[in-house]
């Protein structure tokens, strides 16, 4: 969820209210309702109501203080399901597993992105979608670089070094004319993150 808003974010920052909006609604309707459920075991709160209006406000455009009240209710959902996770997941070794696995969806969204076209990208959303699951993913090891930093610097600074060469694949929220990374390139940048990221669990 959080990838998806933060590119969203990102282009509505931008003036691109058409390209941001498919973005907001992904989370309410392909996310939110398989974890439904289980906000409970978390202690978080239902936040359907705010993901919907976060995407409504978007469609009709609606900027500044609307669009700031919006944006404020999710995130603060989103910081009440953080604490209720870390209540019960209180590894590193959990976040970096799951960084690691919206890396993973990134490649997969990259691909598709592509799609069979030559020198193209075919499809912005999925552009956009792999863009917000990388910087998403980079937040997630930058929230506890300190204790990875105890366990392996060494790794860690690999790790970073990793992740600015991937982020070139993404020169902007918008998709380039002709992709500035191939799909086999961006394989390779995630392998090697994924090899130094394996040190630091």
């Amino acid at each position: 969820m959080r990838g998806h808003l933060l590119v969203g974010d990102e282009l509505v920052k931008e003036g691109q209210w058409a390209a941001a909006f498919p973005h907001f609604l992904h989370p309410s309707e392909e996310l939110y309702g398989p974890i439904r459920g289980r906000l409970k075991d978390y202690n978080t709160p239902q936040f359907s109501s705010a993901l919907k209006l976060l995407a409504t406000v978007v469609k009709q455009k609606k900027g500044g203080d609307e669009y700031a009240k919006a944006w404020k209710q999710v995130e603060e959902a989103h910081a009440a399901a953080d604490a209720g996770v870390k209540a019960k997941q209180t590894s590193d070794g959990f976040v970096v597993e799951t960084a690691l696995e919206l890396l993973k969806s990134a490649t997969g969204e990259y691909q598709q992105a592509l799609g069979l076209t030559k020198g193209r990208i075919a499809k912005p959303v999925e552009y956009q979608d792999a863009r917000g699951f990388v910087w998403q993913a980079e937040k997630m090891i930058e929230s506890i670089a300190p204790a990875l930093q105890k366990k392996d610097a060494a790794s860690l600074k690999q790790v970073e070094e990793g992740f600015a060469e991937l982020k070139k694949a993404w020169p902007a929220a918008m998709p380039p004319k002709t992709p500035a990374k191939d799909y086999a390139n961006v394989l390779s940048d995630v392998s090697r993150i994924e090899l130094h990221v394996g040190k630091l669990m």
